[in-house]
């Protein structure tokens, strides 16, 4: 008899913003890093990526859906996460004969995101993380979340960082075919978990020049870049391991923003430079510097992707001097209106004494600023039975799904 069973199996997937940032290739292909790397993986309540892998000798070819639009799934990147989980699926098949053979049927896929895509927040690293954590649920596969980090690296790269929650590295890698280029859990969410961040989205667009093509560029052409990549991040990562386990804010607020410059700084050192950050991603820097003067110490940390969004890490015991402040000075924007958002008390005080030292920037910002994201450090992959493909293997209308 025929099968024509659709088989399902759904996952959300996290954001993950880097303190110690990734950026190069040593294999392109691989997706193989110059450098390790260190993330904070942020609370999948706020940003998320929600997956439905589906297969079914009903359907005609693989396909995948995100955010209610067809995408190209022949890439490279897709194609290598799909042959190398259906590669694992099909050594179980081989030892057990009872079990269907998903390996061999069409996936489809069916993604949505919470947040803007393709606007330096992550959305490939939740999406990619999502795709290999929703296929292997799918094909019942018994890999570890590291194990399963190799297959999303070759997605895209920062993907392997969102297969954890809390506090995550990601080894560069010594060996030619990538199989020590993996995550690992530094720290999970319960062990530092009052961190949080104020994600200001300066633009909803997608990015001008996107990460591979700045990366690649970078490495042939930046001067900076084999310091960065060679001596400064390595000492940069166990500084940041330690502050993460030692719960030593001061420390990683100095080293997370002292990374986003040395990052950006080998980007703008590139020919022709790039340049992620805008007159606005530096009015935040410059507010995120007169918090600190004005706490005489670091209690607020910026960061940039590769995008003019700034993320800015506090510990929930400063929320009135960080968040309060940009409460009071963008209250009006998208962001608030939450049970987290109105808890946040608009702290003017603090907002006039920063003012006073940065007027310009702080009437930039609140001009420059489309919507605030308030989060904080979250856990990995969450197996759901909310499904985006019905039974008869029809996408779930984005309405209906709570994306």
């Amino acid at each position: 008899m025929a099968d024509n069973k659709i088989y399902r199996a759904s996952t959300t997937a996290p954001v993950n913003i880097a303190v110690i940032k990734y950026w190069g290739k040593r294999d392109p292909k691989l997706n193989l890093p110059t450098n390790s790397s260190l993330s904070v993986t942020l609370s999948q309540s706020d940003l998320r990526t929600h997956t439905t892998a589906s297969c079914s000798p009903k359907y005609t070819c693989d396909s995948l859906l995100l955010n209610g639009s067809p995408q190209d799934v022949s890439g490279a990147r897709t194609q290598a996460c799909f042959r190398e989980l259906r590669a694992l699926r099909k050594k179980l098949e081989a030892e057990n004969f009872s079990l269907p053979p998903l390996s061999t049927y069409p996936l489809k896929i069916v993604s949505e995101n919470n947040f803007p895509t393709a606007a330096g927040l992550a959305s490939s690293a939740a999406g990619f993380a999502a795709l290999v954590r929703a296929i292997a649920n799918l094909y019942e596969l018994p890999s570890t979340p590291t194990e399963l980090s190799k297959i999303a690296r070759q997605g895209s790269g920062s993907a392997c960082r969102s297969l954890f929650g809390g506090y995550v590295g990601w080894d560069k890698g010594t060996a030619v075919d990538g199989s020590d280029s993996v995550a690992f859990e530094v720290a999970p969410a319960s062990h530092w978990p009052n961190m949080r961040a104020v994600i200001l989205v300066v633009s909803a667009a997608k990015k001008g020049v996107s990460s591979t093509t700045g990366m690649q560029t970078t490495v042939a052409t930046s001067s900076l870049f084999p310091a960065r990549a060679n001596e400064t991040v390595p000492k940069r990562m166990k500084e940041m391991e330690n502050a993460i386990k030692n719960k030593d804010f001061e420390t990683f607020g100095k080293v997370t923003m002292r990374d986003s410059n040395s990052f950006h700084a080998t980007c703008l050192d590139t020919e022709p430079p790039i340049f992620y950050l805008n007159d606005v991603s530096r009015a935040a820097i410059k507010i995120v510097e007169g918090i600190n003067c004005a706490a005489g110490k670091t209690i607020a940390a910026y960061t940039f992707d590769a995008g003019p969004n700034a993320v800015i890490y506090y510990l929930e015991e400063h929320e009135n001097e960080v968040a309060g402040l940009f409460k009071a000075m963008m209250g009006e924007k998208e962001g608030w209106e939450g049970a987290r958002g109105k808890a946040v008390q608009a702290n003017h005080e603090a907002m006039s004494d920063v003012e006073k030292n940065a007027g310009v920037a702080a009437a930039m910002l609140k001009e420059g600023v489309s919507r605030v994201i308030l989060t904080g450090v979250g856990e990995g992959p969450i197996k759901t039975d909310k499904s985006l493909i019905d039974e008869t293997g029809e996408p779930v209308h984005a309405n209906n799904n709570g994306a």
